[in-house]
């Protein structure tokens, strides 16, 4: 009997959005808010649904780190992966994880996320990963994806590419945005903001 789960990543793991905590750490806290303060008007375009989540990602991701060589960005990803992300960790997720890797369930984290932030702490407790890909140009970060948005259907269409889900008799889903639904509608059970404590 095989078995599945797939856990949203941001809101859903975490307690935070961590591509604005991956900004705090590289830049500090200072230039966070000054570039948060630039760019407001692409979130408050991207709440009241003018512009996508997309285009309003890769201005903050062009905004502070476009141009930066891919390894140093890397670096700095990985060290905020194993240093600092696990303090935004819920403890409930990481518990439930947990058990379902003893119970025999293949764990995937899906990120809208760029993978580059997490792939270090999902490899370090064993899980696979779907995420977001940043474009990378001549070896820089470009700040622009490569393809959709991990996130709303995209999320469904990427789970899709890697596993053929007729082959689980069981699949559950973890999520807490509209933008998990479509995910947690492949479930044969889902969870919707479980570990708000």
């Amino acid at each position: 009997m095989r078995k599945i789960a797939f856990f949203d990543f941001d809101g859903t793991i975490t307690t935070t959005d961590t591509l604005f905590e991956v900004i705090k750490y590289h830049k500090g806290k200072t230039k966070f808010y000054m570039g948060l303060l630039l760019n407001l008007p692409y979130l408050i375009g991207f709440k009241i649904k003018l512009i996508t989540n997309q285009y309003a990602k890769e201005k903050f991701l062009e905004y502070f780190f476009k141009g930066m060589e891919f390894s140093k960005f890397q670096k700095i990803c990985d060290d905020f992966a194993t240093g600092t992300l696990p303090s935004v960790i819920r403890p409930g997720a990481a518990a439930e994880i947990q058990k379902l890797k003893y119970t025999g369930f293949e764990v995937v984290i899906v990120s809208a996320s760029a993978e580059n932030w997490i792939k270090a702490w999902a490899d370090e407790i064993g899980v696979q990963l779907i995420g977001s890909q940043l474009e990378i140009a001549d070896d820089k970060v470009t700040g622009k994806l490569m393809g959709n948005n991990c996130n709303g259907g995209e999320k469904v269409a990427r789970i899709k590419l890697v596993y053929d889900l007729a082959d689980f008799d069981e699949i559950v889903a973890y999520g807490d945005t509209t933008g998990d639904k479509p995910m947690l509608a492949l479930a044969t059970k889902s969870f919707y903001k479980p570990f708000r404590q």
